[in-house]
């Protein structure tokens, strides 16, 4: 390098020490002729960022001892339009904001922003006028304006895409250049302590809610609306000259969230499948989730719900079992217990307990529903199949018949997870499942299978299909209570079926008028063509009984059961 490269470069080179990553190590000067007279230098040079896009411009460099300035800059300090200030430039008292030495610029989005004459425009001008010929383009048309001359043809490599087009003259870069710092139309950028405070935030929110939810279409939702609202809030930054680093939040959201994915896979994720796993066990997949997603309704504690109540007991399963080996009997157990719990679940109840060889279970908790009496009517039902099955595989394998016996109440119950701190599971407790255990048992009374309360068969919608077996006393209660046999669904049942019904329907209407006699008749022919109807052989003691007692309370027709 001369000696008169160097006078010119210290002419123009910068009293400051401002930060800057772009050095280099020489520099190609103007020529001799114009180094004394030219008002404004510096360097032309400009880089891209990181993915080739000119959105930034450097206004410093740095070349061995000397900090050289843009040539734009240089110009306009001498213009004294730029001042510098404690290593700071300023527009008319306004600090240009930079990022690492460089200008963010705020390109037009117009194809042309910048009038553009060509070479060949400008010569033509010229010559016209030497011609006294009036020429396309004015010398006025310059007066007070800046003009830059570059190249744009394709073959001279200085074209280069911007933020607002893949194609576009370094010349327009410098202009835009000039007009952002006249103009003082700056892109502020946002200080990078905010951008970290968001970042931090983004993380944050994005564990958070990731942990919080297992479902995997619930947390890609969440990503992709993350995305969007990332970027539509970068957009309106950029609309009110804001300008906010998109890359990083967007970094950040995507490293966090595959983490936490990953974390919340191997860890919580397993231990969700676990315990779904378990409760699948005792009610169906539905309630599973809703009691998963919802893990308040898994600690102790419970609330007042309107539930219904189902017990199936197995008929004499201690005769049974004094018959049969253990071995038997345990395999015999295991296969209606299954049977019996696959019915219930299939009709979206939840699986209480096992007390021995009776199923507790109830519908209307965690979740209820408009059908939370039909389904357990049905699940019912459906139990009566399922154990004609199960005795066709016994009399296979030589192993005595099993019958079951169903009660079936509803009414309001505390529900929730009951016990100690150490040792609870989601139950429910009240009035209502003693009733719904006594029911059960008063199928022996009257030699039935399937006994519903009143407060249940009124919720069914008149599908199914049933018989009053009259007002009944359980112990512990005062207030008599209506019950039904539940025999089938109303468009399954047979003509004979029906006919039962209907005569034994005359028969209860005459003993409620207290006509014991057309009463005992009625149920006396019942149990002739029915002999192993147990609802007509039961009224028909029963009439028998008040004929001969003449002594009668008011509530004579309350039939009142001191066992369980």
């Amino acid at each position: 390098m001369s000696s008169k490269d160097k006078e010119f470069l210290k002419r123009i080179a910068l009293n400051l020490d401002f930060p800057t990553n772009l050095e280099f190590n020489s520099a190609i000067t103007p020529i001799d002729l114009l180094k004394d007279p030219i008002i404004g230098s510096g360097n032309v040079t400009i880089s891209p960022d990181d993915d080739g896009i000119y959105r930034k411009i450097p206004l410093f460099f740095r070349l061995n001892e000397f900090v050289i300035p843009h040539f734009l800059l240089d110009y306009l300090i001498q213009k004294g339009v730029v001042k510098l200030q404690n290593n700071s430039i300023y527009t008319q008292n306004t600090k240009i904001p930079l990022i690492d030495g460089k200008l963010i610029l705020r390109y037009y989005r117009a194809n042309r922003p910048f009038k553009v004459f060509s070479a060949s425009e400008i010569l033509k001008a010229y010559l016209d006028s030497k011609e006294s010929i009036t020429p396309p383009v004015k010398k006025e048309f310059f007066r007070g304006k800046y003009v830059f001359i570059g190249f744009t043809a394709p073959g001279l490599y200085d074209l280069k895409p911007t933020s607002v087009s893949s194609i576009s003259t370094g010349v327009l870069i410098h202009a835009t250049t000039l007009e952002n710092i006249l103009n003082r139309n700056y892109m502020i950028p946002v200080n990078k302590f905010y951008v970290l405070i968001a970042i931090f935030i983004i993380c944050l929110l994005t564990s958070y809610f990731v942990l919080r939810s297992h479902s995997l279409l619930l947390n890609l939702s969440l990503f992709i609306l993350s995305i969007l609202l990332i970027l539509i809030f970068t957009g309106l930054l950029f609309k009110i000259s804001v300008y906010f680093d998109v890359i990083a939040p967007l970094f950040s959201l995507i490293l966090a969230f595959t983490i936490v994915v990953a974390y919340s896979y191997a860890t919580e994720g397993k231990q969700r499948v676990l315990i779904e796993r378990t409760l699948l066990q005792y009610m169906d997949k539905k309630i599973a989730g809703y009691l998963l997603d919802n893990p308040s309704l898994i600690k102790p504690g419970g609330l007042k719900k309107r539930v219904t109540v189902f017990f199936v007991d197995i008929v004499g399963f201690t005769s049974i079992a004094e018959k049969t080996s253990p071995e038997e009997i345990s395999k015999m157990l295991h296969e209606v217990l299954n049977s019996l719990t696959e019915d219930i679940i299939d009709n979206n109840g939840v699986i209480d307990k096992y007390i021995g060889d009776c199923v507790m279970a109830f519908w209307g908790a965690p979740l209820d529903s408009e059908r939370d009496e039909l389904n357990a009517c049905l699940a019912g039902l459906k139990s009566m199949q399922s154990i004609e099955n199960v005795n066709e595989e016994f009399i296979a394998k030589n192993l005595p018949e099993i019958s079951i016996r169903i009660g079936i109440h509803s009414g309001e119950a505390l529900a929730g997870n009951l016990g100690s701190d150490r040792i609870f599971n989601y139950t429910v407790i009240g009035d209502t499942v003693n009733i719904a255990s006594r029911i059960e048992s008063i199928n022996r009374f009257f030699g039935t299978n399937i006994i519903i309360s009143e407060d249940t068969l009124i919720q069914t919608e008149n599908l199914l299909f049933t018989r009053e077996l009259g007002m009944i006393e359980v112990k512990g209660k005062t207030i008599p209570l209506r019950i039904y046999e539940l025999i089938g669904v109303e468009e399954n049942i047979g003509e004979d079926k029906r006919d039962l019904v209907r005569q034994f329907d005359r028969g209860v209407r005459c003993f409620k008028d207290k006509k014991w006699e057309g009463a005992l008749e009625i149920f006396n022919n019942l149990h002739i063509n029915y002999p192993k109807d147990g609802p007509s052989e039961f009224y028909k003691k029963r009439c028998e009984y008040l004929i001969s007692n003449e002594d009668l309370t008011e509530d004579w027709n309350v039939i009142k059961f001191i066992e369980k």
